[in-house]
């Protein structure tokens, strides 16, 4: 089936951001060794948020509704560009970049649960290891830096309602590159470190 493609060429998107009970998250290493990322993917037509996002957890890391709670999702769309070079020129509506809305699940299940062979595509990741968690700034492909940002910003005030983790030493640095590369837009601009 295919994914929705708005009128300005965005895919809409699920995100998914899988938190254990000690603040860690979940790093899915791209099949291949192309990175690292958390779960994410399309939102079909007619597709209900909550349904994609479950779908979405099973087919690419094997895990059931029962596995997670929903603590919480980010508020309206978060974009980005996708690069020139990653624009697909032969496909039909012209995707030219995500938007996305983030989710923030607690897990509870046991590791052993975890799978990448759960869909008949070919797997998304081969590979995972629990992150602090800002490393997924600094893990994931450049143009996502800033989706990256301004999701764990806000769905850490769900997950750490006390007061955010500390950020790391090189936090600055990623959060000024976001914002000079340009390519995450929509929803407020990065976080300042601090």
């Amino acid at each position: 089936m295919t994914d929705w493609i708005d009128e300005d060429g965005y895919r809409a998107n699920v995100g998914i951001v899988l938190m254990r009970d000690d603040g860690r998250v979940f790093l899915g290493g791209r099949t291949g060794g192309r990175g690292w990322q958390f779960p994410q993917g399309g939102i079909r037509p007619d597709e209900a948020f909550e349904s994609a996002l479950f779908r979405e957890l099973e087919e690419e890391i094997g895990l059931a509704a029962a596995d997670v709670d929903l603590l919480g999702e980010t508020h309206g769309w978060m974009r980005y560009k996708l690069p020139r070079q990653y624009v697909r020129r032969n496909g039909l509506p012209r995707c030219i970049g995500q938007k996305q809305r983030w989710a923030l699940l607690r897990f509870h299940g046991d590791e052993q649960r975890l799978r990448f062979d759960a869909t008949d595509e070919p797997p998304e990741f081969d590979r995972f290891r629990w992150a602090d968690f800002w490393e997924p700034v600094r893990e994931v492909i450049f143009f996502k830096r800033g989706v990256y940002q301004r999701a764990l910003h806000e769905l850490g005030r769900i997950a750490f309602p006390t007061g955010l983790p500390p950020y790391p030493e090189w936090w600055e640095a990623e959060v000024a590159r976001g914002a000079a590369d340009g390519s995450a837009e929509g929803g407020g601009s990065a976080p300042a470190a601090g």
